[in-house]
């Protein structure tokens, strides 16, 4: 753990640490972090690495999940003028220190360090085990692979995505700080908003989660913390079924299976409109999941294309007619033809001026990945 020494951090080893100790101790690790770095005025803020597609020999087909649509988005938009490939800024991997920011135990972990506790296996240490692993992503024969060969195929790519403004992957909302799931390793949203309040002095995020699953993650992680707003909109017939969770969502907008276009975008008109008037936030992270599509095996909603365009577009505006900054995940999407269609939003919201990815921004961004 790179933190200040431990005579530093607790008076006395007969003593236990209080929460100051454990907050200040956390908050050394977010300043330290290299996870946020300046971005050169020659790049755009869309953030994407080739380690983020999965690729475990043909395993990664077992999953609905297609682990190859973020390079894929960057290629059509790369195809089609709208971006270049040297304006696109490589993330950085998160490191131990980094992602134990979010873990709840900490506190245990600190203690444990210090000899205070007896010993006991953290979320991250359940993560040395492949068993494990193959049952958060949903593939089980990754439980009979070594576990080097998993940390590199699989866990390695997960801890490269996060982004500020537009990041081609991420959005794993299914995993909270000590638990994870349905293809969820790491609880990158958690991290980001953690990094947003320690490092960029925010005190107000709103979480716009339009995915077409429920984001049980973040909802577990902040449902006690009114610093955070979450307007969840999501499919209440389909996966996780988690209603503790759904207790800590501030607007739960619930779309029924077979939900069309017309319907949901209505709903979301609303929804904008009731969490503007509601929460006046200084950051936005909306969760753009795919797998609201017509046609997706897991969403089971009935949004077209052009529909994913218009919802992508009308969150862009909320937060530039407010001028908040937003930072966009990807999210789930389990078609082929997710790819084409985020590449498309993407380019719809730069052609209405809501994104600029042909010219590079002037001055220099703060981002963080995992």
């Amino acid at each position: 753990m790179s933190t200040s020494s431990p005579s530093n951090a607790i008076s006395g080893a007969s003593s236990s640490p209080s929460s100051e100790d454990v907050e200040t101790i956390r908050k050394n690790r977010v300043l330290s972090s290299k996870l946020y770095f300046d971005i050169s005025d020659t790049m755009v803020p869309l953030i994407y690495s080739s380690s983020y597609d999965i690729a475990f020999f043909g395993l990664e087909k077992l999953h609905p999940f297609d682990s190859s649509k973020w390079g894929r988005i960057c290629q059509f938009l790369i195809k089609d003028g709208i971006l270049q490939q040297s304006q696109i800024v490589e993330p950085l991997e998160a490191s131990n220190d980094d992602l134990l920011v979010v873990i709840k135990s900490i506190f245990r972990t600190l203690c444990q360090k210090l000899n205070l506790l007896p010993k006991r296996k953290t979320y991250f240490g359940n993560l040395n085990s492949s068993s494990n692993v193959s049952k958060i992503i949903e593939v089980p024969p990754i439980a009979l692979l070594p576990h080097w060969l998993v940390r590199q195929k699989v866990l390695y790519p997960f801890r490269k995505q996060r982004g500020w403004a537009i990041n081609v992957g991420g959005g794993f909302h299914h995993c909270c700080a000590d638990k994870g799931g349905g293809f969820c390793v790491y609880a990158d949203i958690s991290l980001c908003i953690t990094f947003a309040f320690m490092r960029l002095d925010i005190s107000r995020v709103m979480i716009i989660d339009l995915d077409a699953h429920q984001g049980n993650g973040h909802e577990m992680d902040f449902g006690k913390d009114r610093r955070v707003y979450t307007l969840d909109m999501y499919n209440p017939d389909i996966y996780p079924f988690d209603f503790k969770a759904r207790a800590y969502i501030d607007q739960s907008v619930k779309v029924k299976s077979a939900t069309s276009t017309n319907v949901y975008l209505k709903k979301l008109d609303k929804a904008l409109e009731v969490a503007g008037i509601c929460f006046k936030p200084e950051l936005i992270v909306y969760n753009a999941g795919t797998d609201i599509l017509d046609g997706d095996p897991l969403g089971e909603l009935k949004v077209s294309p052009d529909g994913v365009a218009s919802r992508d577009e009308k969150v862009f505006r909320f937060a530039k007619e407010k001028n908040i900054p937003l930072v966009m995940l990807t999210s789930g999407g389990y078609m082929k033809s997710s790819a084409k269609v985020i590449a498309d939003s993407l380019t719809n919201l730069s052609n209405k001026g809501l994104i600029d990815l042909a010219t590079p921004p002037l001055g220099t961004f703060l981002c963080v990945h995992m």
